[in-house]
């Protein structure tokens, strides 16, 4: 069995630190959406990511792991949207996504993801 890590100066056991520091490197976006629903009306997509924005906007339209309605209908970031927010914890992330689209519904918006 393995000795648990010691000091040099006290040779009493390191204390192992209580938990991760929680490290803000996650980013909510917000996709425009042309037309998904064939309504005429656009829309928009909501998601997270540990990438920036731009990437995960790049890797939706080339297909890489990516939310079919943001591959056929979008079109841009709205950086407006989401950047004051921007970056996050993973769990601060999660909760901001479903609070974003949430907001977007209220307001009448065709919003996509967000869960």
């Amino acid at each position: 069995m393995a000795k648990a890590p010691r000091t040099r100066e006290t040779q009493e056991p390191v204390a192992k630190a209580k938990g991760r520091a929680r490290r803000k490197r996650h980013s909510v976006y917000v996709v425009y959406l042309r037309n998904p629903k064939g309504d005429g009306k656009a829309g928009y997509y909501v998601g997270m990511t540990g990438l920036s924005p731009e990437q995960r906007l790049d890797n939706h339209l080339r297909g890489i792991k990516a939310a079919r309605v943001v591959t056929k209908f979008g079109v841009r970031l709205v950086p407006t949207l989401y950047e004051h927010l921007n970056p996050l914890t993973y769990q601060d992330a999660v909760r901001l996504e479903v609070e974003l689209a949430e907001s977007l519904r209220k307001r009448g918006f065709q919003v996509f993801g967000g869960h």
